[in-house]
């Protein structure tokens, strides 16, 4: 594939691209890789449709954020380890900043937002995430299997809505498709620059299950406020499946039972993270900082955000090498074929539970977000532009109706 943008190739470009998508990219997780493929894909061309594919999978199989993790694996094959951190601290830094600085002022930030432009934000996801089904179903769909195969995905998904649940739709899946496709040797591949050797993939897999293994350890011999919650974050990324929503149980079971947080403080932080772009695990910078012990503020929100993204690098760089050689074969390919096709079925499952389920209440939801799509699709507006102009949209229909 031709690369439009040669000039990208440096971590400072890298930071100033993914920090206007952290500005920007509301929705959630399902969104967000509407937006990368967006901007990635489309636009600036570093990679195919297929690699990109590919690399969802990969982020979905693997525990942790997986908006943040594609956005870590784009960022280390386009300028190395630095590219990962610039292409993670500008996707990431935006809302965590919000959010801490949410927590330290709670009482005056309460309000800076209206419900009706809040409920736009939710609307113009619906938007975002059909453009993302129906682009990548018109390249990974391109056949009656494989259109079998993603409508089958989505009503799995949709009636065994769990992480599990998605995790056996991949593996059957793939299976089927070892069984139905026969990829020719010279199937269209764009591999991914990766700047990571075998070699540096084991070490950094051995890393991260040594902390998963020894931080509770560690934990337990150096009893402070700092290991316990390096610890619980770290944990709480690692053990994750089926994207940022699923961690939020396993977060409140942390910090509000040890008396860290409140009941209620954990709620308004949450209801804070669906006001901001970016990723839903940054709800760690918001704990962080409202700890009733130190370290608090903006050093334990600090903490919390580390810990919690530190296993996605971890997993992600490990992982990556080794995933490439693996899709170079054909059988890989053969049940990628099937695995992408499942992929566009797990999209389209989220565009309905719980994209549009919590956003098209009323007949001038379905509009805006009609509206939304057409700027997108059509008119070829940028997807920040169309985020504000919902938003602003969804102001005015709540104090007109």
């Amino acid at each position: 594939m031709t690369n439009t943008h040669a000039g990208d190739r440096n971590p400072w470009s890298v930071f100033l691209i993914f920090l206007r998508l952290g500005l920007t990219s509301f929705g959630g997780p399902i969104a967000h890789l509407g937006y990368f493929r967006d901007e990635f894909v489309t636009r600036r061309r570093w990679l195919s449709e297929r690699s990109y594919a590919d690399l969802v999978t990969l982020c979905q199989f693997l525990p942790g954020p997986a908006s943040s993790q594609v956005g870590i694996a784009l960022g280390l094959s386009r300028a190395g380890y630095a590219g990962a951190l610039a292409a993670w601290a500008g996707f990431t830094l935006p809302s965590a900043l919000a959010l801490i600085l949410f927590a330290l002022g709670l009482s005056n930030f309460g309000d800076t937002l209206s419900p009706g432009a809040l409920h736009g934000l939710k609307v113009v996801a619906v938007a975002v995430v059909a453009q993302a089904v129906w682009g990548m179903a018109c390249k990974l769909c391109t056949d009656v299997p494989r259109v079998t195969i993603m409508a089958m995905a989505t009503c799995v998904v949709l009636l065994v809505p769990s992480a599990w649940g998605q995790v056996g739709v991949m593996a059957a899946v793939g299976i089927a498709g070892l069984l139905l496709f026969k990829p020719a040797q010279d199937d269209a591949h764009d591999p991914l620059p990766i700047r990571v050797s075998h070699r540096a993939g084991v070490v950094w897999l051995t890393l991260f299950f040594a902390l998963l293994v020894g931080l509770p350890v560690l934990a337990q011999l150096m009893p402070g406020q700092t290991m316990a919650l390096v610890d619980a974050f770290f944990r709480a990324g690692s053990l994750v499946f089926g994207g940022g929503h699923v961690v939020l149980p396993l977060l409140q079971a942390e910090v509000v039972p040890s008396g860290w947080v409140s009941n209620e403080a954990f709620l308004a932080g949450y209801g804070a993270t669906q006001a901001v772009p970016g990723p839903l695990f940054t709800l760690a910078a918001f704990l962080g900082a409202s700890m009733s012990t130190t370290p608090s503020g903006w050093v334990g929100g600090l903490i919390c955000v580390l810990a919690i993204f530190a296993p996605s690098f971890l997993l992600v760089v490990g992982a990556l090498p080794f995933w490439e050689r693996l899709r170079r074969s054909l059988r890989t390919q053969a049940a990628l074929a099937g695995v992408n096709a499942a992929v566009v079925g797990l999209l389209l499952a989220a565009l309905y539970q719980p994209v549009w389920t919590s956003a098209i209440l009323q007949p001038q939801d379905f509009g805006l977000a009609l509206a939304a799509l057409v700027a997108l699709m059509f008119w070829k507006l940028p997807p920040w532009l169309v985020v504000i102009g919902c938003g602003a949209a969804g102001w005015l229909l709540s104090a007109v109706l």
